[in-house]
C-alpha cells in the first residue's frame, strides 16, 4: 500500500471518531430503529392542543437515530404538552442504528415525507422542527429547496453545522492525499457535504441564511469541539436568534453532544423559541423542573 494510503487511513479515522461525537453512542440498540420507545412520542394518535397547536419533528444528527438522540428531549417537550415525533433519515446500507450518512439533499426528501406524514395524522397546517448539529442544519435545504417553507413555522438548531465545520482544523488535511476527498463523497457522503466550502453547502447558503415564513433558533455552546468554529452555527436574518449557551449559563459546560441529549439550559431555551409568547428568562437555575 502506498505510503499516503496508510496516512489517509489515519487522517480517516480522525476524521470519523470527531464525528462520531455528533451524536451519542447508539444505546437503544435493542429498540427498533425506526420507532421511538413508548415514552409518549411518536404518537400518531396525538392531537395538538390550543396552547401547543403544531406538533414538533425532531431531527437526529449524524451517526444519530430517532431514538438515542431524544431519550431526555423529547420526554421533556411531551410533559409540556407537545405532540412530538422523531425520524430516522440518512441511512446507508447495512448499517443500523447509525444514520444521517447519506447525502443531505436525499435525507431532506426522508424529512419532507416524514413531516407530512405527521401533518396528516395531526390534522395541523404546520409543524416546528428541532434538530441537533446536522439535523439542526438539513432541514434548512428542505425549507429553502423542497417547499418546506410552507409546512413550517419554526427551526430551532442545536449546535448546527449551517455553514460547515473544519472538525478543528482536520478537514484541512483532506487536499494533500490525492483522492481522499473522493472516497469520502463516495462512501460516506453526508460527511462530505458537511465540511465547511462543500458544494453542498455552497449551494444551501447562497443568497441568503433564511427563507421568509420561517423563525429561525440557533443554540451554540462555545465548548463545540467537532461543529467548529463554533460562531459558524449562527445565522444571519431578521427573523433569527442566536443563542450561545454560556451567555444564559455562566457555568454550563455542554459540548457538542451534550447540548443536544443532555443539556436542561439548552431544553429551555428550545421550549422558549417554540413558544415565545410564554417564554421565561432562562438562567443556571431554570434547569430546574
Amino acid at each position: 500500500m502506498l505510503p499516503w494510503k496508510h496516512a489517509f487511513r489515519a487522517l480517516s479515522v480522525l476524521l470519523l471518531t470527531a464525528a462520531a461525537t455528533l451524536a451519542p453512542t447508539a444505546s437503544a440498540q435493542a429498540e427498533t430503529a425506526g420507532a421511538a420507545p413508548s415514552r409518549g412520542w411518536n404518537d400518531f394518535s396525538c392531537k395538538p392542543s390550543a396552547a401547543h397547536p403544531r406538533p414538533v419533528v425532531l431531527v437526529h444528527g449524524t451517526f444519530g437515530n430517532s431514538v438515542d438522540n431524544w431519550l431526555a428531549l423529547a420526554p421533556y417537550l411531551v410533559d409540556r404538552g407537545y405532540c412530538v415525533y422523531s425520524l430516522d433519515y440518512g441511512q446507508l446500507p447495512n448499517v443500523p442504528f447509525f444514520h444521517g450518512l447519506g447525502p443531505i439533499d436525499a435525507s431532506a426528501e426522508q424529512l419532507d415525507a416524514y413531516v407530512d406524514k405527521v401533518l396528516a395524522a395531526t390534522g395541523a397546517a404546520e409543524a416546528d422542527l428541532v434538530g441537533h448539529s446536522q439535523g439542526g442544519m438539513m432541514p434548512r435545504y428542505y425549507l429553502k429547496f423542497l417547499g418546506g417553507a410552507e409546512k413550517v413555522r419554526a427551526l430551532v438548531g442545536i449546535a448546527p453545522d449551517n455553514h460547515g465545520t473544519t472538525l478543528l482544523g482536520l478537514t484541512a488535511l483532506l487536499p494533500h492525499f490525492p483522492g481522499a476527498e473522493d472516497l469520502l463523497n463516495e462512501n460516506v457522503p453526508g460527511l462530505a457535504d458537511q465540511i465547511a466550502g462543500s458544494p453542498f453547502l455552497a449551494e444551501l447558503n447562497e443568497g441568503g441564511d433564511t427563507v421568509p415564513g420561517v423563525t429561525y433558533t440557533v443554540i451554540a455552546t462555545r465548548y463545540d469541539q467537532v461543529v467548529t468554529p463554533y460562531r459558524s452555527q449562527f445565522l444571519a436574518g431578521d427573523d433569527v436568534t442566536n443563542v450561545l449557551i454560556q451567555d444564559k449559563c455562566a457555568l454550563d459546560l455542554a459540548e457538542h453532544v451534550a447540548i443536544g441529549t443532555v443539556d436542561r439550559v439548552t431544553f429551555h431555551e428550545v421550549a422558549n423559541a417554540l413558544d415565545p409568547a410564554h417564554a421565561t428568562p432562562t438562567t443556571c437555575l431554570s434547569v430546574i423542573g
